[in-house]
């Protein structure tokens, strides 16, 4: 149940107005005046926290008891110019959007002209990236063949582990400290770089120390003239607790949170991480606390339910800062893609699902927010009744929780080269991504569109957008004589074009390496501290860079399309074929007809076209799978696409699977929209069928009327889909229950539905937040149903 006193918060926090806070970009720049040249770039990120933990503006909102802001207050959302200096347009363009829009007030204005743009404009990462990559990487992203995350953010895709619980920041600044005394510097010869490093870490642990003590004297001193006797003794509460962390270990439930938000803050506050820090296992980590004071009779589940109610509100007072041009495209939303596993397994590979799961499976049905994320860790061994509640939420129709294969997350990180124990001990963040928490730098490059890289293939090498020749020239398809031709064209532009984006993102790792380093993150991530090595410079234990394939079900139906009408059935001619793509198939609605309506369609558990999947699933895994990053790691592949999809489609023509010039390309692994035809168990047959286990992660969304999951045996039927699709090693399945004439409604008439939320890939958001293009995506995907479905 929400309290009064969240029912308040929470609706602040679904009022604030997301707006431009220049505090940060100005604190930045003053450190950087006065210090750039003088110590070395470690320190000198480490300085630039230090001061503005020491001198941003604190916040404490009336009844809240988790406290600290990114901004000013809540939605105040900070600008990185040392990633991405925007231009005075950039500003306007994000006042005036109809979506996903930041006030920018004139003073703000008047600070980024006068102070940030002459000192940024040249420094920043986004122009060093644009300035050092080559020119056929220009036009390939130029071109929409990929994209790059690091463009206006930073890496960071990890979330925590249990270490911020055990040990305070005096602890973390001990072994520091002994790490520094060990160094060698007769027969190391990165002794100093070492040294430079860990003294930034050091620093970083005072600036979170600072900001906590900052915390516990203002809220004294609120307490000082606060008439409510009651909001008095809380805001006691509030200093006493902040006196403790994050200087020191938490000792209770609350100290527990309040631990984990100066931690994120310092995360988030630090760079403007792809995506942003998240508590990962929290019910496991939160547990002991539970327990402990349960048993003691300090802690109610009413007392700990409100705790975790108002830090749900946190996370959603952080709208994800600022993005423009293409990186919008591929995420156009304010959610900043912090997701809490609950459930899965414990490192002792028991059964993880305790009573701190189930309390928050409640706080996620309750407060109904966008963030933070949420997801379910399902293994074989979690109860039914853990499941069921799950889906339960679920099916209310807003998105969360998605639901996770928690015994192929491990399997998945096993394979990569995990400990068991590590593997255990992780799980999801962002949108669906595997990692070792605490102990991984798990860094997503960029979208890659893999219909587009048909497209080229099917044109000799030539983007028929732009008309430039950005592939190598394989041959002529009107004149091959197999399809096997086509496949191998295919898989030679695939090479060429994942050289390029590699190539590429071997220089943007050392440039972050090299200057953009993240002292705070890595102190709370193994084993950078003992290396002596920076986060962004392979500090962690495992580095993994990630390339995310978009478009599966797009170019599958497009490439079953070629096999089956071209070369086996010979029904029409590759001639015939390219001349209804270059037309849009206007004029050419015959041939529309055979590859739309008679042509075997992933999704449809068809061997036919799921063998087809399997073949292009596996060029692409082979290309990518092992190639080495600069930290010490390889490169692997996820297969999602956030909002990506529908740029994608906005740089491609027609696709020959029926799909018309500029409309989207299929999601995730979900099937291309419309072409799901057997029900959800054949889309999950048919998805099982591409191996997840070889991916860091893969997301399948499925979209069933409410009145389909209505009543015991429709909530059955659900939880007992999800069994069935994990049965089968899938990854991630999420939902979207809501109706096809109620989406229409609300795009008719926005502000009768204001509060509508749906499931657009990866993340939740409110409906009217997304553009027309992306609304008709989402009317447009298949509504299932169970009728004449064998769910088991």
């Amino acid at each position: 149940m929400i309290t009064e006193r969240v029912k308040k918060l929470r609706q602040q926090s679904l009022n604030a107005v997301p707006r431009i806070s220049m505090e940060r970009a100005q604190i930045e720049s003053e450190v950087y005046k006065k210090y750039e040249g003088k110590v070395s770039i470690p320190v000198l990120r480490a300085l630039v926290l230090k001061e503005l933990m020491s001198k941003k503006k604190l916040y404490i909102n009336d009844g809240e008891l988790i406290v600290g802001e990114r901004g000013e207050e809540p939605a105040a959302t900070s600008t990185y110019p040392e990633l991405c200096c925007h231009t005075l347009e950039d500003f306007d363009i994000m006042d005036m959007r109809e979506k996903i829009s930041f006030k920018v007030d004139e003073e703000a204005k008047k600070i980024q002209e006068e102070v940030i743009i002459p000192y940024w404009k040249e420094r920043s990462m986004r122009y060093k990236i644009l300035n050092s990559m080559s020119e056929e990487w220009k036009d390939c992203y130029a071109a929409g063949l990929f994209t790059e995350f690091m463009e206006q953010r930073g890496p960071g895709h990890t979330a925590g582990d249990g270490k911020i619980y055990k040990k305070g920041f005096l602890d973390f600044k001990k072994d520091i400290e002994e790490a520094i005394s060990k160094l060698d510097y007769y027969e190391d010869d990165e002794a100093l770089d070492k040294k430079n490093q860990l003294e930034a870490m050091s620093i970083a642990c005072d600036a979170i120390m600072i900001l906590g003590k900052r915390y516990s004297e203002y809220a004294k001193e609120l307490a000082q003239n606060e008439k409510n006797e009651q909001r008095k003794k809380e805001l006691l509460e509030i200093s006493e607790i902040c006196s403790n962390v994050p200087a020191n270990a938490p000792k209770n439930f609350r100290e527990a949170l309040q631990m984990y938000w100066f931690a994120h803050l310092c995360v988030i506050s630090e760079l403007n991480p792809w995506d942003a820090y998240n508590p990962g296992r929290l019910d496991q980590h939160l547990i002991p606390f539970y327990e402990k004071e349960v048993e003691e009779g300090t802690l109610t589940r009413e007392k700990a339910e409100e705790l975790l109610q108002c830090f749900w509100v946190k996370f959603n007072n952080q709208p994800a800062p600022p993005k423009v041009g293409v990186t919008l495209k591929e995420s156009g939303t304010y959610t900043d893609f912090a997701n809490i596993n609950v459930g899965g397994v414990r490192p002792d590979g028991l059964d993880g699902v305790n009573d701190v799961s189930y309390l928050l499976l409640d706080i996620i049905d309750e407060m109904r927010l966008l963030q933070p994320s949420s997801n379910v860790q399902i293994s074989k061994k979690s109860p039914q009744k853990f499941v069921k509640r799950a889906c339960e939420v679920s099916r209310k129709g807003w998105g969360q929780p998605s639901m996770f294969n928690a015994d192929a997350v491990v399997q998945e990180l096993v394979r990569a080269g995990k400990t068991i124990e590590d593997a255990r001990s992780g799980g999801t963040s962002g949108c669906v991504e595997a990692g070792a928490f605490g102990k991984e730098a798990y860094i997503l490059t960029g979208y890659f569109n893999l219909p587009k890289i048909l497209e080229i293939t099917l044109n000799n090498g030539i983007d028929i957008m732009t008309g430039k020749k950005l592939g190598i020239e394989t041959g002529d398809v009107t004149k091959f004589e197999s399809y096997e031709q086509i496949f191998d064209a295919f898989k030679k532009q695939l090479k060429h074009f994942i050289d390029i984006k590699v190539k590429g993102n071997r220089v943007i790792e050392k440039l972050y390496a090299t200057l953009m380093p993240v002292p705070f993150l890595s102190i709370i991530t193994d084993d950078c501290i003992s290396k002596g090595k920076d986060y962004n410079a392979g500090g962690a234990r495992y580095n993994t860079s990630y390339i995310q394939g978009v478009g599966i079900g797009t170019i599958t139906d497009s490439l079953s399309a070629i096999k089956y009408q071209v070369f086996d059935k010979k029904n029409i001619t590759m001639k015939e074929l390219m001349e209804a793509l270059k037309n849009d198939f206007e004029g050419h609605e015959d041939i529309l007809n055979l590859v739309k309506n008679k042509t075997p369609k992933y999704g449809n558990d068809d061997d036919y076209a799921d063998g087809v999947m399997r073949t292009i699933f596996d060029a692409y895994y082979n290309e990518v799978n092992g190639r080495k990053n600069g930290r010490g790691g390889v490169h692997r592949i996820d297969m999602l696409p956030t909002t990506c999809h529908v740029y994608f489609g906005s740089v491609m023509g027609a696709s020959a699977n029926g799909r018309k010039a500029h409309v989207p390309v299929s999601e995730g692994i979900s099937p291309e929209k419309g072409a799901d035809v057997n029900g959800p168990t054949a889309v999950v047959k048919s998805a099982s069928k591409m191996d997840h286990l070889r991916t860091g992660g893969t997301l399948l969304n499925q979209k069933f009327d409410p009145s389909v999951v209505q009543g015991e045996e429709g909530l059955n039927n659900l939880a007992s889909l999800v069994r069935s699709y994990f049965t089968l090693d899938g990854h991630h399945i999420q939902f979207n229950i809501v109706s096809r004439e109620t989406l229409l409604a609300a795009q008719k008439n926005p502000d009768d539905y204001r509060d509508l939320i749906v499931r657009v890939a990866g993340y939740s958001d409110y409906f009217n937040n997304l553009d027309k293009v992306l609304q008709g995506e989402i009317i447009e995907r298949t509504e299932q149903s169970f009728d004449g479905c064998a769910v088991c």
